[in-house]
């Protein structure tokens, strides 16, 4: 509700003071991923230049604009660490991530690091961007992406799912929540639960583990009787 007539009223003296008006909270929680075979399907529809965007951002869970604004100078090729410096992100906290020790990503930098090097040879020029388009800045791709899930199956999903879906296996993984975090950005662990939404497989995963505890504990307690 729009509180421009009570503030007309006040004008007018016909009122008082400024009544309480209640403000729902808005549920916008979104519980959609992007995982598995929908993500294959997505990766493979998508033009060449959004495919390493696309697998960075399932795997790291990193904001759009962070990887967008992903330079080669934050990568470190030797060591294999990916260095963000203080104030360089949303949350205004440096953030390391060392790739080397997953395969997948480092396989997937090594084809942008390809890539750009072929760039740079047919331009002639530094491309310091190490998610672009033929050497220029990505920005909005929302089209592109919008259309791609819809001729994949997935209508409706955005970008931002696959910041969900790398937490979700993150969590699933059993990597812990503060290690979780500093990968992901997530300053406070409110925020992060947000996204740590469990899907029907996750429950069913932890009830197959207490199953498995407390079949263990039954067995245990038969032997001592």
């Amino acid at each position: 509700m729009s509180s421009q007539p009570f503030w007309l009223a006040l004008q007018n003296e016909t009122l008082s003071r400024m009544p309480h008006v209640p403000v729902p909270k808005p549920r916008n929680t979104r519980t959609n991923f992007l995982d598995g075979e929908d993500l294959e399907r997505v990766i493979e529809a998508l033009p060449p230049h959004l495919k390493g965007i696309t697998g960075f951002a399932s795997i790291t869970g990193w904001r759009k604009q962070e990887i967008l604004g992903l330079q080669w100078s934050n990568v470190d090729t030797v060591a294999k660490v990916i260095r963000l410096e203080p104030g360089t992100t949303k949350n205004d906290e440096g953030r390391e991530v060392p790739y080397g020790v997953l395969p997948e990503l480092e396989a997937l930098l090594e084809d942008q690091r390809a890539y750009t090097d072929r760039i740079q040879r047919h331009l002639g020029r530094i491309t310091p961007w190490v998610f672009h388009y033929r050497g220029k800045r990505l920005n909005d791709f929302r089209r592109t992406w919008n259309a791609t899930c819809e001729n994949a199956g997935v209508p409706g999903t955005t970008f931002r799912d696959l910041r969900r879906t790398a937490i979700r296996n993150l969590e699933r993984a059993g990597v812990s929540r503060s290690v979780a975090m500093k990968i992901t950005g997530h300053k406070t662990e409110a925020v992060y639960r947000r996204y740590a939404i469990a899907d029907q497989r996750s429950l069913e995963e932890g009830l197959e583990k207490l199953a498995t505890f407390r079949a263990a504990q039954s067995r245990h307690n038969e032997a001592k009787a």
